[in-house]
């Protein structure tokens, strides 16, 4: 493995991680959002990640989505509450959202630190070659 194809590899990890932290950001964002009882609460993404063919990183595979029948909350004032005072919101754990948000910026910065290393080997292979 040449440091290129480690850059390549964690360049995969960084891409997979962005879109792990957009969709645990988006969960955040909506973990309040009311909906009147006879629609659909806001639904959770997941992001489903795959292992690369050879060994050349990793890639979403899937993004599946949360229930949508949330759950129910009794809230007579809300103004999407239904005729016996319930609303719907989305069934998310702040807690495990916040737990999968301190894993995912670990692994983002992991992987931005490994392709600083790289580069430097790379840069460091550059100069020996010119000496």
């Amino acid at each position: 493995m040449t440091a290129f194809d480690s850059i390549g590899i964690s360049g995969t990890g960084l891409t997979v991680n962005r879109k792990w932290l957009d969709a645990i950001a988006d969960n955040i964002a909506n973990i309040n959002t009311a909906a009147p009882t006879d629609g659909n609460a806001f639904q959770a993404r997941y992001i489903e990640v795959q292992a690369g063919e050879n060994g050349d990183g990793v890639y979403v595979k899937a993004t599946r989505f949360g229930d949508a029948e949330g759950r129910l909350a009794y809230e007579p004032d809300n103004p999407l509450a239904d005729e016996n005072g319930y609303v719907r919101y989305p069934d998310i754990d702040l807690s495990s959202q916040m737990s999968q948000l301190i894993m995912a910026q670990r692994a983002y910065q992991a992987n931005a630190a490994a392709i600083d290393r790289s580069q430097s080997i790379a840069q460091a292979g550059i100069k020996i070659g010119h000496a």
